[in-house]
């Protein structure tokens, strides 16, 4: 059987209820148990409005930060364009304050701008209320008196405390796949993470863009981590793994089919030579989503990577 390769494991919460109330008890023995297996970092995902159960994402962290002491927690990601950016700064910090440190933050652009409407975000320029919000929370962490002049946002000597644990602030990753994403990812960003509703071979094209921005603008790629966010399901019922990932798929994005399409699916052989795959292919970091029977694969995806080092 093919090994993955020796990379940083993260693995997504449980967070997503379809037919069951939500479970404490699981998410809490879930972010225990992956602490234990030497899991390097353990995520959450944003989905504020729809019909679909879920934990809203920074509130499941601060309930994670403790109960957790050494696993990193990470947003995958955040809709900066859908938040007031001081509201997110304080929330940030403060979750990095209870982390004592181990927060980090993705933030993304979003596609669905009537979420906008209805959180009070904003509905057009959205690009530029996303770097402005960046520099705003940027401001907030890094001076103690905040003074930004943008379009949006202006600060004029406001101060935020606490600031965060780590200086100057949480490494933030960028999400987003259009090519323009990629450039300001390289441009703004410590890091990226590749959608889950990307194919493999669309995230190897979006790793070779940002390669040729990362050499464009003289940033040295091994300082620069590029992840991926894989939905997996392992199943020596290949087709049986498939008809459950493209039920969820259907219910929580409204396409079954891409459940199909994007997905790492079947035994454990397979499985393993599908993530190989994504390694080889530039991700120095996999982030894991099973979407059922969350504790058997905790187990099972963690003696996979039985070298890797947390």
């Amino acid at each position: 059987m093919i090994q993955p390769r020796n990379v940083p494991l993260g693995i997504a919460i449980p967070q997503v209820f379809l037919d069951q109330p939500v479970d404490m008890d699981l998410v809490q023995s879930f972010v225990r148990r992956a602490e234990e297996l030497g899991y390097e970092s353990i995520w959450v995902q944003e989905r504020m409005i729809g019909d679909t159960p879920t934990l809203e994402g920074l509130s499941l962290l601060c309930y994670v930060a403790a109960i957790t002491r050494k696993v990193r927690l990470g947003t995958s990601v955040v809709v900066a364009p859908d938040h007031n950016p001081a509201h997110l700064a304080k929330q940030f910090s403060t979750l990095d304050n209870m982390s004592n440190g181990r927060l980090t933050i993705g933030i993304g652009l979003g596609g669905r701008r009537q979420n906008a409407e209805v959180l009070g975000g904003a509905t057009e320029r959205r690009v530029r209320y996303l770097t402005e919000s960046l520099a705003v929370m940027k401001a907030m962490w890094e001076q103690s008196e905040a003074s930004y002049d943008g379009c949006f946002w202006k600060l004029d000597g406001e101060t935020m405390e606490p600031k965060p644990v780590q200086k100057p602030h949480p490494p933030v990753w960028f999400g987003g796949r259009h090519p323009d994403a990629l450039r300001r990812a390289v441009r703004l960003g410590d890091g990226w993470m590749g959608a889950g509703s990307s194919s493999t071979e669309q995230f190897k094209q979006h790793v070779s863009i940002l390669h040729e921005h990362l050499e464009a603008s003289g940033r040295d790629p091994n300082t620069f981590p590029i992840s991926k966010r894989v939905y997996i399901a392992l199943d020596d019922d290949e087709s049986r793994a498939e008809g459950r990932l493209r039920e969820w798929f259907g219910r929580h994005y409204g396409s079954a089919d891409m459940g199909s399409q994007v997905s790492v699916r079947g035994s454990v052989a397979k499985c393993a030579e599908g993530l190989e795959e994504i390694v080889d292919g530039g991700a120095q970091m996999l982030m894991l989503n099973p979407v059922f029977d969350q504790m058997d694969h905790l187990e099972e995806l963690r003696k996979m990577f039985p070298l890797t080092v947390s």
